[in-house]
């Protein structure tokens, strides 16, 4: 009987040195973008991420969603901080910056140049990026907003990752969805938004699984 008491002990032991580390570990994904992943004006268990976390987490997923979402923040500022915004064992970066450009009338080209800069710099890191695609508002013009709703498109297809096409899918001129300002979502918003995107982080998490990460 000790003799099977030892022999049960060491293939218990065997198997869990061989079990992958990752295995055992949650998933880190961050939300790298503006005041829609930051959560502006609203309690930090309001933003896109707490909600996202804990929608992910009921389903299942051994998660945690980090928020690097700095309010006012273009790609050009995006793309100056991701290096350190984005830690080291990061698995996967949802990527959502480019509105604060479009407000601005920013060159399209720009704003294209600066979020390939950044995919690129967490492609060389071996981080996925679940891009968040946005639109142009009306009011810059439909010269402006033809070339610009084109950049999360092509953006996607030369890097090859996965494109949620509108992060604010749901909420945009829905009443009772937004702050008083008319542009940034409010917590029911947010929620229609975790909502609405759940598929594709779910998907975008079994690619970080089928990968290795």
């Amino acid at each position: 009987m000790r003799f099977k008491a030892i022999l049960f002990h060491f293939l218990v032991m065997s198997f869990m040195a061989a079990w992958p580390a990752a295995a055992q570990q949650p998933i880190q994904l961050v939300g790298f973008g503006d005041s829609l992943m930051a959560g502006y004006q609203l309690a930090p268990s309001e933003s896109y991420t707490a909600q996202l976390e804990t929608a992910l987490q009921a389903k299942g997923h051994d998660v945690v969603v980090t928020n690097a979402g700095v309010s006012g923040d273009t790609t050009s500022g995006g793309l100056s901080r991701v290096d350190w915004s984005v830690p080291d064992g990061t698995d996967g970066v949802i990527l959502e910056l480019g509105a604060n450009d479009a407000l601005r009338g920013i060159s399209p080209d720009e704003t294209e140049k600066n979020l390939d800069a950044i995919i690129s710099r967490l492609k060389e890191r071996n981080i996925p990026v679940l891009l968040a695609g946005m639109m142009a508002p009306p009011n810059m013009g439909s010269a402006y907003s033809e070339r610009y709703n084109e950049i999360y498109p092509r953006l996607a297809e030369k890097h090859d990752v996965p494109l949620y096409p509108f992060f604010l899918d749901g909420v945009v001129a829905v009443a009772g969805t937004q702050l008083e300002d008319g542009m940034h979502p409010n917590a029911k918003g947010v929620g229609i938004m975790v909502e609405r995107s759940l598929p594709a982080v779910e998907a975008f998490l079994g690619d970080i699984r089928t990968s290795g990460k």
